[in-house]
């Protein structure tokens, strides 16, 4: 009986035609949000084949509110989650013990890394900020500003080295500041340098994207176009709910898949293909 189960799963596999991509970011999770993301997160499996987490996942980077997160996905999201962390896993300095009690509940955490899940590609990382276009910041002057722009670039080479490793037609990054100044459209002027960087979107035209879902600009717009054409995502949960109040608050994106490209989701426990 378990043979023939596994031998039916292969082949509702094997006749998928497309990938349903749930995202948002910046849920915040406190240490008393107990139950306060489970209808969220079951809300997404219900309606996708994949969650993606886009940062800012707790609320101060406190050990106890990502073990409350872990529980709310554990209890509510029975699919496969891929993540990134934002500017709030950092803030207490225990992102890594984030990284590892997330992964230990089976999250792919992708910092730098790639991975494959249904014949789909990810790849991720938190970025950085810096501007964007001809405002952009540039290595020059005070030590100070040379480290800050040198972390946005750094940030990009390694989206870049991910994206470059993935062989699947169809690639989505998922980051958590901003690759481009329209989806930060409605903040205020003088924090747009530190809600992303344009020096993002040169490996996402580069490596032909099929989208990129970010969070971290609350007030900013949902969405936009990079100079190459490929679809921005802004998915910070705050945004969603009020453009979208009678709608769960996270994005809904259909990728489309052959069978030849359809493949089993990576094994659970956090694994990171290809990271360096």
């Amino acid at each position: 009986m378990t043979e023939r189960r596994q031998g039916d799963r292969r082949s509702m596999e094997m006749r998928r035609t497309e990938v349903r991509l749930a995202a948002v970011a910046d849920v915040h999770c406190g240490k008393s949000g107990a139950g306060g993301l489970q209808q969220l997160f079951t809300q997404a499996a219900a309606a996708a084949d994949i969650l993606l987490l886009a940062g800012d996942l707790t609320a101060y980077g406190l050990v106890d509110e990502a073990q409350t997160l872990a529980k709310e996905l554990t209890a509510a999201a029975k699919i496969p989650v891929l993540a990134v962390l934002g500017n709030h896993e950092y803030e207490a300095g225990r992102e890594e013990d984030i990284q590892r009690i997330l992964t230990d509940i089976g999250v792919t955490v992708l910092d730098g890394g790639s991975c494959e899940m249904f014949g789909v590609g990810f790849a991720g990382v938190k970025g950085f900020g810096g501007g964007f276009d001809e405002r952009a910041l540039e290595p020059w002057g005070e030590a100070t500003m040379k480290r800050f722009v040198q972390d946005a670039v750094q940030e990009t080479l390694k989206l870049g080295s991910a994206l470059a490793r993935l062989r699947t037609p169809h690639k989505v990054a998922l980051v958590h500041y901003s690759p481009l100044k329209a989806t930060v459209e409605g903040e205020p002027l003088e924090i747009y340098p530190f809600l992303g960087s344009s020096r993002l979107a040169e490996p996402i035209d580069r490596y032909r994207a099929t989208a990129v879902f970010h969070g971290h600009a609350h007030h900013g717009r949902p969405e936009g176009r990079t100079r190459g054409d490929v679809p921005v995502f802004n998915v910070a949960m705050t945004l969603l709910q009020r453009l979208y109040p009678d709608q769960p608050p996270f994005r809904l994106f259909t990728v489309p898949v052959s069978e030849a490209e359809t493949r089993e989701p990576a094994t659970p426990g956090g694994r990171v293909a290809n990271q360096p």
